[in-house]
């Protein structure tokens, strides 16, 4: 990297930090909360692209890590009659060192197979403890969970959402610091290997079981310490902390965002995290709108969001603002048709087949099909002018996004033109 972009990164970065320090005076007081969560997302993400993206080795049961976290500085809390085996600051060290240990144990055992079985080992690790976890009364506390309180420390009562927050921020900023110097270090230029080709570095003499199973247990300590931080931050902890979801949440946050930067999980943490807080109150189809948003990623920017930004940044910076604009503008406008087609699709759609609605067509059939309230506007479902909106929608988007791929690849045409030209 040149030292002028290098430059523009420690600029940007800072401003970064600097914003996420002014967040709780930005938000609204309820929204605070869903900073803390997508901080914590963040950094679980980080962790697990430490294996998957970075050692290419795709784990489908990270939240066991997260969940043995948890439970391990929920009890540290607990410890000494309450007072804490720790100060609250430094507790989630106790969920660090828990998945440290856990992950060298399961870790030992994956590694010794690669790809798809490797895969299934994590799943059947991650499943075997979330199906036992509910028999272990003492340990995971039954259906009911186990509960915990934040001590005062260092003169702090971390009673408030905003001490909480910056208790957070300051260790996912430490945790993140700490995984991206790990990627400067010998190790981390060997976990590529591991990803690149695991057989040339046994022939150059490493041993490649042992550093996948090291790789893992760093990885499964840092997802660890956000599972700490998860248990700092609800004072609870059950065992459907270990449910297949949140091992899926892992892996769509690192793809979603872009696997093959450092920064790329905790875009994608941040924006499926904040839809997820948000679209959860506003429609019940928002787990179907992030699967969709996971399929056009994979299909059409394999390099993550991140990917897609620096795409846009590079494009810009070659062909200039007055070129760049025109063909940016009519891509975003392509793309923003599409939603809204797709949007008026799913919603009417979830709508008609809600059970509330099918339970009123019922009760008086012969009135017909109700009106659907939608968008600030009664619309009729038989209708064909409901049906035509999204689709002329759906059309008028098609168009732009070809537009757009054709004026994209006139310019790419024209460029090598232009260079033997001159």
């Amino acid at each position: 990297m040149s030292q002028p972009r290098r430059t523009s990164a420690i600029l940007l970065l800072i401003l970064c930090v600097a914003a996420l320090c002014a967040l709780p005076w930005l938000l609204p007081p309820g929204q605070l909360v869903a900073a803390v969560q997508m901080l914590i997302a963040a950094l679980f993400a980080c962790a697990f692209n430490l294996l998957a993206g970075q050692g290419g080795m795709l784990s489908f049961g990270h939240a066991a890590y997260f969940g043995v976290g948890t439970f391990a500085t929920i009890h540290a809390m607990n410890a000494l009659g309450g007072a804490g085996l720790l100060p609250t600051p430094l507790m989630p060290l106790a969920g660090g060192v828990a998945g440290l240990l856990f992950g060298l144990v399961a870790g030992w055992f994956a590694t010794m197979r690669s790809g798809v079985y490797f895969a299934m080992i994590t799943l059947a690790l991650a499943e075997l403890l979330h199906a036992l976890a509910p028999h272990l009364k003492g340990v995971f506390g039954g259906e009911a969970g186990v509960s915990a309180m934040r001590m005062p420390a260092w003169g702090f009562t971390f009673g408030s959402d905003i001490e909480v927050y910056f208790l957070v921020l300051a260790w996912v900023l430490v945790s993140l610091a700490a995984l991206y110097g790990l990627t400067r270090t010998p190790l981390g230029r060997l976990t590529l290997g591991l990803r690149e080709n695991a057989n040339r570095l046994r022939y150059l003499g490493y041993r490649p079981h042992t550093l996948k199973t090291l790789v893992f247990a760093l990885s499964a300590m840092f997802a660890g310490i956000a599972g700490g931080l998860q248990a700092l931050n609800i004072e609870a902890g059950n065992y459907v902390l270990f449910d297949v979801k949140l091992s899926t949440d892992a892996v769509l946050f690192a793809y979603i965002g872009g696997v093959n930067a450092f920064l790329g999980p905790v875009l994608g943490a941040s924006i499926l995290t904040f839809l997820s807080q948000t679209l959860a109150d506003i429609t019940r189809s928002w787990l179907l709108y992030q699967g969709i948003l996971f399929v056009l990623v994979m299909l059409f920017v394999p390099d993550g969001l991140v990917g897609l930004v620096q795409g846009a940044a590079r494009s810009l910076r070659e062909r200039g603002l007055a070129n760049w604009l025109p063909r940016a503008t009519v891509s975003v406008a392509g793309g923003l048709l599409l939603t809204c087609a797709t949007v008026f699709t799913v919603e009417m759609l979830q709508r008609m087949f809600a059970r509330d609605y099918r339970s009123l067509l019922a009760m008086n059939p012969e009135a017909g099909w109700p009106d659907i309230p939608l968008f600030g506007h009664d619309w009729a479902p038989l209708a064909p002018s409901t049906w035509l909106i999204p689709l002329a929608l759906f059309a008028a988007g098609l168009v732009a996004c070809r537009w757009a791929l054709a004026l994209w690849r006139d310019d790419a045409q024209a460029a090598p033109t232009l260079e033997a030209a001159q």
